[in-house]
């Protein structure tokens, strides 16, 4: 397992939930629009040991209550489930951020009681989805056996998607509110450019087009809002 860093306090990535955020490196997707891309090789470096890391929860048990593990794509790392289980000894709560193309080690996380939520991303439209994640022979049945273990509810869960000029048509959101109708908790996000994304030069959409967006996956995902996006 690479632990790439360590985010002491958020308020943002696991909802109600004052918490820390830890960065595994190693990823099995290439989404050209990805924000984490020094996360995402196999050159990544770890840059705190797993001790470290459970010596600061340790630290800061009381004014810390969970903690959201993220990447890159956390499912990758071999000893997820015992670090998740020696941060739960801890007494947090655990938030994972998937791309849920492992949907086995979603599952065995969520049945053996070890996530308290999950945050899925979703790439795009299932016909746009290998273009989105970069991969040219993605296996979209896997994506979709995690989408549908998260819909049945053995979890509290969220789905979101980072909507990107050049990836993302309407096509994709009218294919994302049919597939995933009735979804307690959807997301969308508008895609920020950095020197960190994998390839730049894309660009992100309008609050007017947002909107277009959303209005047409209210009618199948009611509860649809934007996040992070200013009036």
């Amino acid at each position: 397992m690479k632990l790439c860093g360590l985010q002491k306090t958020t308020l943002l990535d696991f909802p109600g939930h004052v918490a820390a955020t830890v960065f595994l490196g190693g990823c099995n997707f290439r989404c050209p629009f990805c924000h984490n891309s020094e996360l995402i090789g196999s050159e990544a470096k770890s840059m705190f040991s797993e001790e470290e890391i459970l010596s600061f929860l340790k630290k800061r048990k009381g004014i810390l209550e969970g903690v959201c593990i993220t990447g890159g794509e956390p499912t990758l790392a071999e000893d997820l489930e015992p670090f998740i289980q020696k941060i739960r000894d801890l007494g947090y709560l655990i938030k994972l951020d998937t791309n849920g193309y492992r949907p086995e080690v979603l599952k065995k996380l969520v049945l053996s009681g070890l996530l308290d939520y999950v945050a899925m991303d979703i790439k795009a439209g299932r016909e746009n989805y290998p273009k989105a994640a970069g991969i040219r022979d993605l296996k979209m049945k896997d994506i979709e056996e995690s989408v549908a273990f998260l819909l049945n509810g053995t979890v509290p869960f969220e789905f979101r998607t980072t909507a990107v000029k050049g990836i993302h048509s309407l096509r994709d959101f009218i294919d994302i509110g049919e597939w995933l109708t009735g979804c307690p908790h959807y997301y969308l996000q508008n895609y920020v450019d950095s020197d960190q994304v994998l390839c730049p030069g894309f660009q992100s959409f309008s609050k007017e087009e947002l909107d277009k967006f959303l209005n047409i996956l209210k009618p199948l995902i009611p509860n649809a809002m934007l996040r992070g996006v200013e009036d």
